[in-house]
């Protein structure tokens, strides 16, 4: 299984990354959350990948952390009904800290704003990846300090909520707190976050 990438980027769009490695340019299907961290065109890359394989084809994506690559895995591996095209797109409109409180505290609601989940496929997340997903064992957040976590999954998500609340898209909300986090060196509280979402917006 190849499990990074290392090149240099040759072409990039929201989705998709062309690196050059080797004498071998690779076509990588990303998500918005990594095609937002992307160096310039021509600059080194560093990827962690998944490979799909299929019997006529197989697939490489690619992703900004270790956490994303290994929540795409689970979406499309533990999952029934989510293939990768699904998986990059939950990705992309969610990060992993919403991703994962969601599904822990089973909020249907919230997964069934993101675009091509229904309430149907939002339950079958909760229901098949609650168990994989404890609270003991979440994964490390995107971004902030690699020594501790800026916010906690709990207050990241529900600023997340209260900007939807306020009437943002989910995918701008998203974005707006996991820029707010970056910002921090230490725990914040959610009226932290979302007063620091509200101002980076």
């Amino acid at each position: 299984m190849i499990v990074s990438i290392r090149g240099i980027l040759r072409k990039s769009s929201v989705l998709n990354a062309h690196v050059e490695t080797a004498g071998l340019c690779y076509e990588v299907g990303i998500p918005v959350t990594t095609a937002e961290k992307l160096p310039k065109l021509n600059e080194e890359v560093f990827l962690h990948t998944y490979v799909v394989y299929k019997e006529d084809s197989q697939s490489m994506y690619g992703f900004a952390s270790s956490s994303e690559r290994d929540f795409f895995k689970l979406l499309v591996e533990k999952v029934s009904g989510v293939g990768a095209k699904t998986a990059i797109n939950i990705l992309s409109r969610m990060s992993v800290q919403t991703l994962q409180n969601a599904i822990n505290s089973g909020d249907v609601s919230l997964l069934s704003k993101c675009p091509g989940i229904g309430a149907k496929t939002a339950q079958r997340l909760i229901i098949e990846l609650r168990g994989v997903l404890s609270k003991d064992e979440l994964m490390s957040p995107i971004g902030g300090s690699n020594s501790e976590e800026s916010s906690s999954s709990n207050e990241f998500a529900d600023a997340v909520a209260a900007l939807v609340a306020l009437g943002y898209k989910l995918q701008d909300a998203d974005k707006a707190v996991r820029k707010a986090s970056e910002k921090l060196t230490e725990p914040a509280s959610t009226e932290q976050l979302v007063k620091l979402a509200l101002k980076s917006a």
